[in-house]
């Protein structure tokens, strides 16, 4: 008796892809600037090149990669101006989250907000980077949600994927790591306290140092052309 072959509709296979495509790159295992080889990345990620190539658009879409006429993508590299006005825009945009979703989220909203911090804070005990990041992502964007404005959503789900990989690294620092881990209890808290002001504050204040992180990492390995000036 054989086992019925179930297949995978094309565009779950491509989303799956993207999604692997899209943890390289934030953790990167794909440097900022480097290539994507397609005959590589079809044997790690054993696949054709037909949905990896749809993956490559989708993330192109999000703004992790670059399209480049005659040179195919290449992993989205910014320059310090690159870095500091789109944190300066995130910031702005985790503000107006926090401060709305202060004043709109249910209760359920928030019972899922404190469950996600709990996975987080496992994570972060047990100094697991990747899983930590995963979730921390997962509540800025349950926050964003709590907002309930599809705009600000749109918004800053555009300007974030700009900074995915910045902000994973930002976190490789322990001390530094340590006060992002106590922002995220202030978040909540002011979240379960319905503090628009003080939530807005918090995470200006979050993304801020997350910047500040982020300029130091960049500005000190600038000579190994990670960090490159506009001509």
């Amino acid at each position: 008796m054989t086992a019925d072959i179930i297949s995978i509709p094309r565009t779950a296979l491509h989303e799956q892809v993207a999604h692997r495509l899209r943890q390289m790159l934030v953790e990167s295992r794909i440097a900022p600037g480097a290539k994507l080889n397609e005959r590589e990345l079809s044997e790690v990620l054993s696949v054709s090149r037909t949905p990896l190539r749809e993956a490559i658009k989708m993330l192109a879409a999000e703004g992790l990669v670059e399209l480049l006429p005659n040179r195919g993508a290449i992993a989205l590299q910014l320059t310090e101006s690159d870095v500091l006005n789109t944190f300066e825009v995130m910031a702005g945009l985790e503000g107006q989250s926090g401060e709305l979703a202060a004043r709109r989220i249910t209760d359920a909203e928030l019972a899922e907000i404190k469950a996600m911090q709990f996975e987080m804070m496992a994570a972060w005990t047990r100094r697991d980077l990747s899983n930590y990041y995963r979730l921390n992502a997962l509540i800025h964007s349950a926050i964003n949600a709590a907002a309930k404005n599809p705009v600000l959503t749109a918004t800053y789900k555009q300007v974030n994927a700009r900074l995915q990989a910045l902000r994973f690294r930002s976190n490789q620092d322990e001390d530094k790591w340590k006060r992002a881990v106590k922002e995220h209890e202030q978040m909540v808290e002011a979240l379960a306290a319905r503090d628009a002001a003080g939530m807005r504050n918090v995470l200006v204040a979050h993304l801020e140092h997350k910047r500040d992180v982020v300029m130091e990492q960049l500005r000190r390995e600038a000579p190994s052309g990670i960090l490159r000036e506009e001509a």
